[in-house]
């Protein structure tokens, strides 16, 4: 399930560039619960894009999230509720 994960997020990705670069893909993070998978998938193109696929089982397909980050700040703990 892994490699049709990667095949649809790469096929969108190459689908979207507006040149031809050099890319690979990585999963970032997956789960699975019941007869459904849920990847978050990301590039090593330095355009701040990561992709959230979603297999829903009982359908049979797949939808396709793309992100881009906007932001990463980093936000220390106070110790506070």
């Amino acid at each position: 399930m892994d490699t049709k994960a990667i095949s649809i997020v790469k096929r969108y990705v190459q689908n979207h560039l507006d040149d031809r670069q050099a890319f690979d893909l990585y999963i970032v993070w997956k789960c699975k619960t019941l007869q459904n998978w849920k990847w978050l998938i990301s590039t090593t193109l330095s355009d701040g894009m990561y992709y959230e696929l979603t297999y829903n089982g009982d359908k049979e397909e797949f939808y396709l999230d793309a992100y881009k980050k906007i932001e990463n700040k980093r936000i220390p703990y106070d110790g506070t509720k």
